[in-house]
């Protein structure tokens, strides 16, 4: 049973459209940026804030890194959902 996917379904392929959304979001995190530091105006919550966005960033870029070149090199993990439950599921 084939199902055809509605077309804003499917993967985003087009470079140019990707080069927009990736662009889209540096323009929101930007803003959202400037918004806090203008709102905050303390350069202690301000640079825990900074830390905090960065350590998480690393965080997620490791999580997908270790799955796919450690983790996922015996079995295909479709994400962070599935290679947990893999992990913590018993082996029969």
């Amino acid at each position: 049973m084939n199902i055809e996917l509605p077309k804003f379904n499917r993967d985003l392929k087009n470079p140019v459209a990707l080069r927009i959304k990736g662009l889209s979001f540096a323009l929101i995190g930007l803003m959202s940026a400037a918004i806090l530091i203008w709102q905050l105006a303390d350069w202690s919550l301000i640079l825990m804030l900074f830390i905090c966005i960065w350590a998480w960033c690393r965080f997620y870029y490791f999580l997908f890194y270790v799955l796919e070149h450690y983790a996922g090199s015996k079995r295909p993990y479709a994400g962070l959902f599935d290679a947990l439950t893999s992990i913590f599921r018993k082996k029969e």
